[in-house]
């Protein structure tokens, strides 16, 4: 394991200070400053040198997939650069505004009614990490909570005929991260709603085993099964894994994820994808334009390999 953590320091910032905080404890210091190196060097500093003059990237607010502001905004999320990276929240301010409305008036809240949930979970993750407008992010918060479907998950198509009767793990993921993001920047007025509605999702979520058919225990669809990063709008198992270490182990929420038996399975495919190495590959990227790759398809991802190891940490750690 040592020889595995010191490949990961070898990387890039984005890795590192993910490392020193969620796999070697580090002081909140240390972490901190190799995470202020994310603006400076490496993959957050790349993207960042790609923005336009307008404060766009790839010159649209939602396409061209996978280099459109919105996008790049998600990635510079995962990458954790400081929150108050003016650049990024330049970006975070067009994209809300071009998508959603500037302020909350009539015309924001009939976009919102009207926009899919998967990308009203996208905006509400973009606009809590950067701090984007408080009244905005709880109208955001509101109407995700409101939509939640019965069965605990979120569907793109529940105005579309015909009419879904189960949630979409896609669009599930992509609104519990922008929850998350809105749980664990604290003072929100629907702090504790929330925490409810994410509690009943989790839950729906374990009835599946994170990637099964609850009815038959059948995979619902092979791509869940292939590590993939970034992830884009699409779900797979080892970002459902990664949220639940998320949640589990979150510095601020006062919240847990269950560490539950019904895990196990996904436990059990986590463990199957390791190379003989002890790292963890990229094993499928989603087709679409990039402005670079971070890593390549097949060999060791110290993206995916520190991502593992944080559910393992989780995992293993209330054992």
């Amino acid at each position: 394991m040592d020889e595995i953590i010191a490949w990961l320091m070898e990387g890039d910032a984005a890795i590192r200070w993910q490392t020193l905080r969620d796999l070697l404890d580090a002081p909140k210091q240390d972490w901190k400053a190799e995470r202020q190196r994310t603006l400076e060097e490496g993959w957050g500093a790349q993207f960042l040198a790609r923005q336009d003059a307008d404060g766009r990237w790839g010159g649209g607010i939602y396409s061209p997939k996978w280099i459109s502001t919105t996008y790049t905004l998600l990635t510079l999320c995962s990458i954790g650069i400081p929150p108050d990276c003016a650049p990024a929240r330049r970006g975070a301010e067009l994209v809300v505004g071009a998508i959603l409305g500037e302020t909350c008036n009539a015309a924001f809240y009939k976009n919102l009614a009207a926009c899919d949930r998967c990308v009203v979970g996208k905006m509400l993750r973009i606009g809590a990490y950067f701090g984007i407008d408080a009244e905005r992010i709880e109208a955001k918060a509101g109407n995700l909570l409101n939509e939640m479907m019965p069965d605990g998950g979120w569907n793109c198509r529940r105005a579309r005929r015909p009419k879904p009767e189960h949630s979409s793990f896609h669009t599930t993921f992509n609104v519990l991260e922008g929850l998350r993001e809105y749980i664990e920047a604290g003072g929100g007025k629907q702090h504790t709603a929330a925490l409810a509605a994410e509690q009943s999702t989790l839950e729906m979520m374990l009835q599946h085993r994170l990637f099964k058919s609850h009815h038959t225990e059948e995979v619902i669809d092979p791509k869940f099964t292939l590590l993939s990063f970034p992830p884009q709008w699409h779900y797979d198992v080892l970002r459902g894994l990664v949220y639940f270490a998320r949640a589990g182990m979150s510095r601020s929420s006062g919240a847990s994820a269950p560490r539950d038996s019904r895990l196990q399975d996904a436990m059990d495919l986590l463990h199957a994808r390791r190379r003989k190495d002890g790292t963890w590959p990229v094993q499928h990227k989603h087709p679409g334009k990039v402005f670079f790759d971070m890593e390549k398809t097949g060999g060791p991802s110290r993206w995916n390999t520190l991502r593992a190891l944080q559910v393992l940490h989780w995992w293993e750690g209330q054992a």
